[in-house]
């Protein structure tokens, strides 16, 4: 139902001289159907004197003198009122539709019911949702076997890492060894052979020594080899290990994508409970216990499962005509009131908002006001 007797007041001082220009306006209340939003309206006020006679022209004396009476002007205002209809709004109204596709299992929520923001409305069932979710948590525990196997391959990477850096050392300890007794058997191999030239030794000695020397140079030469061996088995224990570090961080990637992808899942199968987004009051339902309803987050195509309104907070809408819609300010003061509330005072809000521009059909300036309704007496569509 739509307001009625609404009306505007608009004051406009005049000027206290008769050379003045036009008066500034000054916003007053607009009453609409139940509502009254402030307009201003221009007053100008244009004082026309009398031409006066050329003083050098001459009098006659025997003209008449008609008497006239000063007056001084004083302030007054000027009121201009207009009466528009008005329509109440919810200040709030949300359409609830479902963003998974499965069967009503249980409707808790009722035309008419008073609820709290998250409360229950209805649970849709979607039991291959709660499968699919069953298969993304054994996922998820396979890759973290994975992530526990490369950490198992990182510490026998490490362990054989140190194995081979231990077998270098000793390697290259053995290096040293040999080294020395190659240096010692070397110097004995000179001496015997100075002994040999000056005959002192028989000959066979320093075939002996040269047998001792050979052996202690292919000693040398063994160990050189065990420590290219162990050098290059270091090498090869560090890449082991590098490569189970990568295993390691591609099954914890894994990890945290199959987790992911279940915190998607589950806020998939959130959305089977319906709950009402704001404090309000249920006043459309659409739907029953087992009846099938399909993800439709579009608001506006087909019906919506549930419609809930916020009444305890009204906006009241008044189409203001284009003639007095450029006067309009914001915090004009609004007054409401309804046929069907003959017997009662009016309500008074203020402009809240308009919208900016005139309906290109109607030419008139949306003007909204917000009103409490603790009660809920009033209701939209008044």
């Amino acid at each position: 139902m739509k307001g009625e007797n609404a009306f505007a007041k608009q004051e406009d001082e005049m000027p206290m001289k008769a050379q003045s220009n036009p008066l500034r306006s000054r916003s007053r209340a607009l009453q609409g159907f139940g509502i009254l939003a402030s307009s201003l309206v221009p007053l100008a006020i244009i004082l026309l004197g009398c031409a006066g006679a050329d003083p050098t022209a001459a009098i006659p004396s025997a003209t008449k003198v008609t008497p006239v009476k000063a007056v001084q002007l004083a302030q007054t205002e000027v009121e201009r009122t207009t009466t528009q209809p008005a329509t109440i709004h919810a200040f709030q109204r949300a359409e609830i539709r479902a963003n998974v596709t499965g069967y009503v299992e249980e409707r808790t929520g009722d035309i008419g019911d008073v609820v709290d923001a998250g409360d229950l409305l209805a649970v849709i069932a979607i039991p291959e949702l709660n499968k699919r979710r069953l298969i993304q948590e054994a996922r998820i525990a396979r890759h973290e076997a994975h992530e526990k196997q490369a950490e198992a391959g990182i510490r026998l990477a490490e362990a054989e890492l140190r194995a081979m850096v231990a077998k270098l050392a000793q390697a290259q300890a053995e290096q040293d060894r040999a080294e020395a007794t190659l240096a010692a058997a070397k110097a004995e191999f000179d001496r015997t052979e100075d002994l040999v030239e000056r005959q002192s030794l028989q000959s066979r000695m320093l075939d002996e020594v040269r047998m001792q020397l050979d052996s202690q140079q292919a000693n040398v030469d063994a160990v050189t080899s065990a420590i290219l061996a162990a050098e290059a088995d270091v090498a090869v224990s560090e890449a082991k290990l590098s490569s189970a570090k990568s295993d390691l961080v591609a099954a914890s990637a894994d990890t945290l994508v199959a987790r992911t992808e279940l915190e998607e899942l589950d806020a998939t199968i959130g959305y089977a409970a319906i709950r009402a987004p704001f404090a309000g009051v249920v006043t459309e339902r659409s739907i029953e216990v087992g009846d099938l309803v399909r993800r439709d987050s579009e608001v506006g195509v087909g019906q919506a499962l549930y419609v809930i309104s916020q009444i305890d907070r009204l906006r009241v809408h008044i189409p203001l005509p284009e003639v007095d819609a450029a006067y309009l300010k914001r915090g004009d003061a609004v007054t409401l009131s309804f046929p069907f509330f003959a017997n009662e005072p009016p309500l008074f809000a203020t402009v809240t908002r308009d919208s900016g521009s005139l309906d290109r059909q109607s030419r008139t300036l949306l003007v909204e006001a917000e009103l409490d309704n603790p009660g809920r007496k009033l209701l939209p569509g008044m």
